[in-house]
């Protein structure tokens, strides 16, 4: 093996420099439009090499990609710089394109109750820390949360109150007291947000605070406080002319996970058998109520609309025809005031008194 020359080692010294700045230096007819802010160039040259690449231009396209993303490095390095933590940054300007959002612009969170209140009043928040001094395990802790300062759950010894009941677990009564404040709280939550919508805040029973409740109001939130029980109010008292409430629905029953695995086997193999019949399934039973039912309401149809002819049958049967039992005026005989004979009434209603006249007939003596 030959050694190389000093000669050669130099001109490929010089070769690898120059290729160097060849990747660095990159020359456009049109310069690119900057915008430091948001890291972007803009290249309006013509793309004469993408043309020529013909049906693959991904060389050509990563080519042109390299090129524009070494001048915006270019233009990046000539930007003031500091040290941050051990690391060069550059200070970017500020944006000078508007680039369109993804989204639209968030609306202003509505204020809560207790912040409209703060705000007619004047109140300003004051802010505290997030550490407090504990006392007890003699170090700085958080104010709320876990491992907070002052923290009454890790308490093994309840000291019990006086007026209190000397048998109530008090760990139970603390933790009953927590739910119900979490409880509220979240109630609060959805208050806020149900105002700020412009919703109108149901009531529990479905009663209106306004004290005028009708009587379907008050029948619904007393069916809601008798099904309001573990057994859905079947051992609740009934009134001795209540009615059974409508849609109440029933409890429903599961079979038990750990029972007769014969049975069990029995209805897979009825089910499967069902899935594997071609021949559709047929309840004569259920196919029989139905046809009755139809038939029964069909009949009870026929009844209301003869019923309802027999209501209008003293009415107007059509244009130019006798109205029987209307008014005098309209051509027609009016017998009896309003259709019908009253024994008693004020005078000038149509009815025959003896010694009174009535609109359009004849005096009787």
């Amino acid at each position: 093996m030959e050694g190389q020359s000093v000669e050669e080692l130099l001109a490929k010294a010089e070769q690898d420099e120059a290729e160097k700045l060849q990747r660095i230096t990159v020359h456009k007819e049109l310069e690119l439009e900057f915008d430091l802010g948001n890291l972007l160039a803009s290249d309006r040259n013509p793309p004469t090499g993408l043309r020529c690449a013909g049906p693959t231009p991904e060389a050509e396209l990563r080519a042109l990609a390299r090129d524009n993303t070494q001048l915006l490095i270019n233009q990046l390095w000539q930007l003031p710089t500091e040290r941050v933590e051990e690391t060069i940054v550059a200070r970017l300007p500020e944006p000078t394109t508007r680039l369109p959002r993804e989204k639209p612009l968030p609306r202003p969170r509505p204020l809560t109750r207790w912040q409209q209140f703060a705000r007619l009043k004047g109140i300003r928040p004051k802010k505290k820390t997030n550490l407090v001094w504990d006392e007890v395990s003699g170090q700085w802790r958080r104010r709320w949360g876990y491992q907070r300062a002052r923290d009454d759950t890790k308490e093994w010894l309840i000291e019990v109150p006086g007026n209190a009941d000397p048998l109530e677990d008090q760990f139970a009564k603390r933790i009953q007291a927590k739910k119900e404040r979490v409880a509220k709280n979240e109630l609060n939550r959805l208050r806020n947000l149900a105002r700020a919508h412009k919703m109108q805040l149901p009531s529990a029973a479905g009663l209106h605070p306004t004290g005028h409740q009708s009587k379907e109001e008050l029948g619904r939130a007393m069916q809601v406080a008798k099904v309001s029980t573990a057994s859905v109010g079947r051992f609740q008292e009934r009134l001795p002319k209540e009615k059974a409430p409508r849609g109440s629905g029933k409890k429903r029953k599961f079979q038990p996970l750990f029972g007769d695995f014969a049975a069990e086997k029995k209805n897979q193999l009825e089910l499967l058998r069902v899935m594997n019949s071609k021949k559709p399934q047929l309840d004569v039973t259920r196919a029989t109520n139905k046809q009755m039912r139809e038939e029964d309401q069909e009949e009870a149809a026929k009844r209301r609309k003869m019923s309802q002819k027999g209501k209008r049958k003293g009415g107007r049967q059509g244009p130019g025809g006798k109205r029987k039992g209307g008014p005098p005026s309209q051509g027609g005989k009016r017998k009896g005031g309003l259709g019908g004979k009253m024994n008693s009434g004020p005078r000038g209603l149509g009815d025959k008194r003896k010694g009174g006249q009535r609109p359009g007939g004849k005096r009787r003596k």
